[in-house]
């Protein structure tokens, strides 16, 4: 047995070696953030004191202006009323590279990523288990590309300045951005040029990135496709800048923002999502895009052309989610770009009703078209219950539609 744990430990040491240095610096980030010992980094707990010092610790170590923003979780926060957790101290990490244009240097490039997670589960998660949450892909995938572009953009000079903010208590509803938003540092968010958002980049598959909230600046698609040739990734631009995730925060400010994003999969929410699942050289070719974007982006010398998206209605399904459809979505992505693949529907729900079944990919809901679940739950959150929508669905290489009457949630 000693020689078998000798053996492996010699063979992930060379593993390891093959390793690129940026490569194997991300490796060290995700698995300090991902490990046991940080408690699933849950709001409350000493691991996410902990990650919260590393974080700012590996800031400076990159010659960067680093340093705390403490808040509390408000009382009246939905997350509190499901916990103890209200009045709990945590805090976000900030770092700063100044802008250095007289003209530009007032204005800000904020890049984010959440790094707090579920802790031992219970809200939020979406198994039973008690064990340990370590969210490897969510976030600590995307907190360890922020470090990678600290590090990448330390010595540049770039014209607006750029923050970097790790936030905490995204689990809890965009706690943390939130806080920042309002008492924003080191200049009033009004100065605000875009805001770029890492959330779960763990999972590169296929060179297939999301970059949720292209719509959000007309001038975003043309400089994503410039910035991606020759062709790293099947890059996937879409969308406005609503979405379960901090970026939101900055889009209500009415500011361009981008979500980057490798998509869902089994794990998700689950005690599985653990370090040794993610693509270490995926993460590091998310952060030099995301880093060769925000220079360009603090670089520009024109404004960026905001464009405004209504907010999806809450509606009275009960969750805040919408109208009740009854799917169970493939969380692994099923080899699906387009579209969400549903693994079975719920007995007697309006999908069951209306006959869609396993293997069904929904491309519309009603007038919204659906390229993936962030779509699918705005296109659930503008409807009411008992409202008909056509659902379009491809089964078998065809497109069907069908009509299905939308549901209530149990509360």
């Amino acid at each position: 047995m000693i020689a078998l744990i000798l053996l492996t430990a010699s063979l992930a040491t060379q593993q390891q070696d093959t390793l690129s240095p940026a490569a194997r610096r991300v490796l060290a980030d995700v698995r300090f953030l991902a490990d046991d010992a940080q408690e699933g980094r849950g709001v409350g707990t000493a691991g996410l004191q902990r990650a919260g010092g590393y974080i700012r610790e590996t800031f400076a170590r990159a010659g960067l202006q680093a340093s705390f923003q403490d808040f509390t979780i408000p009382r009246d926060a939905p997350a509190a009323l499901h916990s103890n957790l209200a009045g709990s101290a945590t805090r976000n990490v900030v770092a700063i590279i100044p802008g250095t244009s007289p003209a530009l240097k007032g204005e800000v490039v904020v890049v984010g990523a959440h790094y707090d997670h579920l802790g031992a589960g219970g809200f939020g998660a979406l198994d039973t288990a008690t064990a340990v949450h370590n969210g490897a892909d969510d976030n600590a995938s995307g907190t360890a590309a922020l470090l990678e572009i600290g590090r990448l953009l330390a010595n540049r000079r770039p014209s607006r300045t750029i923050v970097l903010v790790a936030f905490s208590g995204e689990e809890l509803g965009t706690l943390g951005s939130s806080y920042f938003v309002q008492h924003a540092v080191p200049l009033p968010i009004d100065s605000l040029y875009a805001m770029l958002n890492l959330d779960m980049v763990g999972r590169l598959r296929n060179a297939r990135l999301m970059a949720l909230g292209a719509a959000t600046a007309k001038e975003f698609p043309a400089l994503l496709d410039s910035l991606n040739k020759p062709a790293t990734f099947d890059l996937r631009a879409s969308g406005d800048g609503w979405g379960p995730s901090d970026h939101a925060v900055f889009y209500a400010t009415r500011r361009p923002v981008l979500h980057f994003f490798t998509d869902l999969h089994d794990d998700y929410h689950r005690a599985t999502d653990d370090w040794d699942k993610l693509n270490i050289g995926g993460i590091v070719q998310v952060a030099q895009f995301v880093a060769d974007l925000t220079l360009a982006l603090a670089n520009r010398t024109g404004p960026l052309t905001f464009v405004d998206a209504p907010r999806p209605q809450a509606t009275a399904g009960g969750s805040g989610y919408g109208a009740y459809l009854g799917t169970i979505p493939d969380m692994s992505g099923g080899g699906v770009s387009d579209g969400v693949r549903i693994s079975g529907v719920r007995a007697e729900s309006p999908a069951a009703t209306a006959g869609l079944q396993a293997g069904d990919v929904i491309t519309a809901i009603g007038q919204k078209r659906v390229v993936n679940l962030y779509d699918m739950t705005d296109a659930l959150r503008s409807h009411q219950p008992g409202d008909t929508v056509v659902i379009v669905t491809r089964r078998d290489g065809a497109e069907r539609r069908v009509t299905a009457v939308l549901g209530r949630r149990s509360s």
